[in-house]
């Protein structure tokens, strides 16, 4: 008997769903690389500098012992979240029970995307930044949720007009995503807005999700503010935050989420039956990280600045300019009259030999715009804008 082969159609949940932004990007540049091009990647945003020493033989030192070999507790170690409560209460001075109100995960993304599967019914509204970044969309449609996309505009300084959110949409809302600094557009938020942003919240009973993933990486003394600090946040908010930007950790994935307790109880209970926990060793990782990495962590955002420097002189020095960024490592620049973002993107890669993030790949409002990364040595910094500089293509030229 002939056997037929089996043809899998992809359900309806992932039809849905864009080609993945950042995989796409790769495939491109793969490409390219295997014709033996030198790419000058400045689009996906991942740490190049190693993550510190003492991080790393804390991980050796804790891998070496049998008791951190088992499953792992699916809410963390009571002394991680005792050190994630003691960052919270030294850096924001906002207080978190460690037992109930910190949540860690295996990176802040999978929170992001579980958490619909923890707070939405199908045919509930998300609201979601636009651009923003993808897991908010895809965890929402994972959910049997609806995305509600709000734009962020930069005459609203790339904040969203919570005051135009249509009646009908809040009615059927349960969740609002936030993230600020943000990504792409490297804007930030003041205390004031995460006031009317909690203030909002409780009118419409919504759970505001903000994702803090950038909140350590800021200049010239620039200190992002935790929502948590606002008061009654605790009650409707939870907050995201990773370890990878912070300490160029973003292989080892490790988070965590903080605040509302009724939600990160949900949250956990989606966590236990799909996953088993962070690797203990990672954990007590790190614990040392959050513990003694202040000094590590401020080297790294000298780094970033000399680079973002050097970038934004770069580009004005070839007449095209821009605002510097104050938080992320993102640069988030207007594409020139003529082109669209993935119209640039496409030249920058055909043409240069250099990976940039079109805008329209974050959402419809992305569009105008495009991203690049400051996780890439001066140096290649430098080259990348006199390959632009140098081009036929330049796009000022067109």
């Amino acid at each position: 008997m002939q056997k037929k082969i089996i043809r899998f159609e992809p359900p309806e949940r992932l039809k849905q769903l864009p080609p993945y932004l950042f995989a796409e990007i790769d495939r491109k540049k793969r490409e390219l690389i295997a014709k033996g091009r030198d790419v000058i990647d400045l689009g996906v945003g991942d740490p190049d500098l190693p993550t510190p020493d003492f991080i790393v033989e804390a991980l050796s030192e804790a891998a070496k012992d049998p008791k951190n070999h088992r499953y792992a507790l699916d809410t963390g170690m009571p002394v991680f979240r005792e050190s994630i409560a003691d960052f919270f209460q030294k850096r924001f001075r906002a207080r978190l029970d460690p037992a109930e109100e910190i949540l860690p995960l295996i990176g802040s993304k999978e929170g992001i995307a579980h958490l619909p599967l923890a707070i939405l019914n199908s045919g509930d509204v998300a609201l979601i930044p636009d651009p923003g970044y993808p897991p908010y969309r895809s965890g929402t449609l994972f959910a049997g949720g609806v995305p509600y996309f709000m734009p962020l505009l930069e005459s609203n300084d790339f904040l969203p007009d919570l005051g135009a959110i249509p009646s009908d949409i809040l009615k059927k809302a349960k969740l609002i995503y936030m993230n600020y600094p943000n990504n792409p557009t490297s804007a930030v938020a003041s205390k004031a807005f995460f006031e009317d942003v909690i203030d909002f919240a409780y009118e419409h009973q919504l759970l505001v999700a903000q994702d803090a993933a950038y909140c350590e990486v800021g200049y010239e003394g620039y200190e992002a503010p935790s929502i948590l600090e606002i008061e009654g946040a605790k009650e409707i908010a939870v907050e995201f935050h990773s370890l990878s930007k912070t300490f160029n950790m973003t292989g080892w994935r490790v988070g965590f989420a903080a605040g509302n307790t009724e939600a990160l109880a949900l949250l956990a209970k989606v966590k236990s039956n799909v996953d088993s926990g962070i690797f203990q060793a990672i954990q007590w990782a790190a614990k040392k990280a959050l513990d003694e990495g202040e000094r590590a962590h401020q080297a790294l955002l000298k780094i970033y600045q000399k680079r973002r420097d050097t970038l934004v002189q770069g580009f004005r020095n070839i007449g095209w300019n821009f605002a510097p960024p104050p938080a992320t490592f993102y640069c988030w620049i207007p594409v020139p009259p003529g082109y669209t973002s993935a119209e640039l993107a496409l030249q920058f890669l055909e043409q240069m030999s250099i990976v940039v993030t079109p805008g329209n790949g974050f959402g419809p409002h992305g569009e105008g715009y495009f991203r690049i990364s400051l996780t890439i040595s001066e140096t290649r910094l430098e080259e990348a804008v006199g390959r632009i500089a140098k081009s036929h293509t330049h796009p000022h030229k067109k």
